[in-house]
């Protein structure tokens, strides 16, 4: 857009000499609105640069729309804020969002603690007053500006911004004690401390995206052409290899958009056998070579190399083949001057390409909605999306293994993206069979006839349990501690008694399969065998039977039979 800004320039001031440029003539088109949207930031982009040859005078510094810079609370609170950003080395983005929440803490101050407005000043009171403020605080309470907030003006502050404002203050308190700029009048890692009705909201909750999506993406992104691409008025401003390798980079490499938009040429090698070989050699096929991408220093760790799909590789290959020669760039996280490779016209790509160009291009290309019910994707959310898939599939990456093909430092970072799917939840549940575990099934004889005659009211035995060597009419036979040795009470039968054969030759007896929870000490009898039995059989010596007398009184033989178990397949 600079040379359609200049042409303008030119044509309203009627002179093509950059020396005619006056102060006078930025500001009429600022006024009168002359040029729109992005337009107006390269006309600021062309003072500066006219201002700097010394023509004009320097625009005036504006922040969001067309509004002053963000300022907040007494002058000497805004003084200390200020104080701070200049000397924390914190990156920019950081350094400006604790300044944002520094300056809205001001206008607190100026509304309910106006005594309060010198840092020095604070105590672990005005600690108390401020995190208990933030805890009841809404969208735009005490904001300079609210144009932008939407529908989400006057909502309650969700708890992730809670405790980045609370996080913020931290910082900004502990920073002025440790440079002695301030008394060690309290602690504000814990006179700041985020409540525990706060934390108890926070932790991992990557936003995956949903499987049928992510795979819509992955094929419009493998199927990318040029109709595909935005066309501006001036027709395509990348090639279609670049946009392709971004996207693909986006979609199989894992990456913050930073670290995609600072990849370097020759980030791509690749290895056979653990030697290194030609990215278009002949003699090996792609699936049988190994793909290496280096990545540069992040915001975690420094620079590492990782393992990623060939296609990736090839893609970026493409790209380098045809990249016109281009000037070093500077790369602002390492301050060297490197040879960036998705770079175009001495121009890199933004950071935010992918968010506002490749991501709605792919969306559109896959007929997807841009947003689900977690919210817009953005291109953070393939990091998640990419991480979770790994620690979910057939032969799942561990979590230090992720740790270390994502950069992370820590696992506790790793674990903010990686999230176990419900399908491996299920399996593992399955696997481990807790049913299996604390159930067993024994046989059981119901007698039809006691039940329709209504004897079985009367108490007569109808449910007579298969022991193996003998049947319990124990009605509730799943509360009898003895169930899984008995100790033969008088509601035991033995099978080679005639009682017991009488039962059997009734004609309307009906075999069923009933479920008996088992304790420890039972299911370690079930599992271990007759040791474990025996150990049992003594713990319950003098436990009462159903009929009041102990396996002591009875004279239960030392060992006894276990209760037979009956194996049964669930179906699906």
């Amino acid at each position: 857009m600079l040379p359609n800004v200049l042409g303008q320039l030119f044509l309203f001031n009627r002179s093509p000499h950059l020396e005619d440029m006056n102060t006078d003539l930025f500001d009429r088109f600022r006024t009168d609105r002359m040029l729109r949207g992005a337009r107006m930031n390269t006309l600021y982009a062309v003072q500066r640069a006219v201002a700097e040859l010394g023509f004009c005078d320097s625009p005036h510094h504006r922040t969001g729309a067309h509004s002053l810079r963000a300022s907040g609370g007494a002058p000497v609170w805004e003084q200390w804020a200020d104080r701070w950003h200049a000397t924390s080395t914190l990156t920019p983005r950081t350094r400006g969002h604790v300044r944002s929440t520094l300056l809205k803490v001001g206008r607190w101050l100026a509304a309910e603690h106006p005594e309060a407005a010198d840092p020095a000043d604070w105590t672990r009171q005005t600690c108390a007053a401020w995190v208990a403020a933030l805890d009841r605080m809404r969208v735009g309470d005490y904001a300079q500006r609210t144009v932008g907030l939407g529908d989400r003006l006057g909502k309650p502050l969700e708890a992730p911004t809670k405790e980045g404002q609370l996080a913020a203050l931290r910082r900004f308190f502990s920073d002025c004690q440790e440079w002695e700029w301030l008394p060690r009048r309290f602690d504000p890692q814990r006179a700041l401390v985020t409540p525990r009705s706060i934390a108890a909201l926070l932790g991992p909750n990557p936003r995956m995206i949903a499987d049928d999506i992510w795979a819509k993406l992955l094929w419009a992104g493998l199927n990318l052409q040029a109709e595909d691409l935005p066309v501006t008025t001036s027709g395509q401003f990348y090639p279609l290899e670049l946009v392709r390798a971004v996207t693909v980079t986006w979609l199989f490499a894992g990456l913050r958009s930073n670290e995609i938009a600072r990849l370097r040429v020759g980030c791509i090698r690749w290895q056979h056998d653990g030697a290194a070989i030609d990215g278009d050699s002949g003699e090996i096929l792609a699936r049988d070579a190994v793909c290496l991408l280096d990545v540069p220093t992040n915001k975690t760790g420094t620079a590492f190399t990782k393992p990623v799909d060939p296609i990736l590789g090839q893609a970026v290959d493409a790209w380098q083949a045809i990249r016109p020669a281009q000037p070093r760039l500077l790369d602002h996280r390492t301050s060297e001057q490197v040879d960036l490779l998705f770079v175009f016209r001495a121009r890199r790509i933004s950071t935010a390409y992918i968010n506002n160009t490749v991501i709605p291009m792919l969306c559109r290309k896959a007929s997807v909605p841009d947003a689900d019910v977690r919210g817009s994707i953005t291109s953070h959310r393939a990091r998640s999306t990419i991480a979770s898939q790994l620690y979910n599939a057939k032969e799942p990456m561990t979590l230090f293994e992720l740790q270390a093909w994502l950069g992370h430092r820590s696992p506790q970072s790793t674990q903010c993206y990686a999230k176990i799917s419900p399908n491996t939840l299920v399996r593992a549940y399955t696997d481990a069979g807790y049913f299996a575990r604390n159930v067993r099934t024994i046989e059981v004889l119901v007698d039809r006839d006691a039940v329709t005659t209504g004897s079985a009211a009367a108490g007569e035995p109808w449910q007579h349990y298969d022991l193996g060597h003998g049947y319990c009419a124990y009605t509730f036979f799943e509360q009898c501690p003895h169930r899984m040795a008995c100790a033969r009470c008088d509601f035991y039968t033995p099978k080679n008694s005639s009682k017991a054969q009488l039962l059997e030759a009734k004609e309307n007896l009906q075999r069923m399969l009933t479920s008996i929870p088992l304790s420890d000490d039972e299911r370690a009898a079930v599992d271990e065998g007759q040791t474990a039995l025996d150990q049992l059989l003594e713990r319950l010596i003098d436990v009462p039977t159903p009929d009041g007398a102990t396996p002591r009184q009875i004279g239960a033989p030392a060992t006894a039979t276990l209760l037979p178990i009956i194996t049964v397949n669930q179906g699906k």
